[in-house]
């Protein structure tokens, strides 16, 4: 399987990345490294993650970390949809 990040998702982890940088500097850069780690491991294991809330997407939730990455399985790739805190209003 490929990983193939949307735009919204790239910009999502640019966003959380800039708003540790400036609020939790020292949490920026491996906060991102854990995310991007959990995003590879759907390469291998694409049914980790549980039942998304939209129809046809699964969200994966990393045991260390509050974000939750929701994704879809599209032929051969795992398209990163959107990365966000539970915090945040969606």
């Amino acid at each position: 399987m490929r990983i193939r990040w949307t735009p919204t998702a790239a910009a999502d982890l640019q966003n959380i990345y800039d708003y540790l940088r400036e609020h939790e500097p020292h949490l920026a850069k491996p906060t991102v490294i854990e995310i991007r780690k959990s995003v590879r491991s759907l390469k291998k294991f694409p049914q980790r993650g549980r039942k998304g809330r939209e129809e046809s997407t699964r969200e994966l939730l990393h045991r260390r970390l509050p974000h939750i990455i929701a994704y879809r399985m599209k032929h051969d790739a795992v398209e990163i949809l959107h990365i966000w805190h539970p915090a945040q209003d969606r």
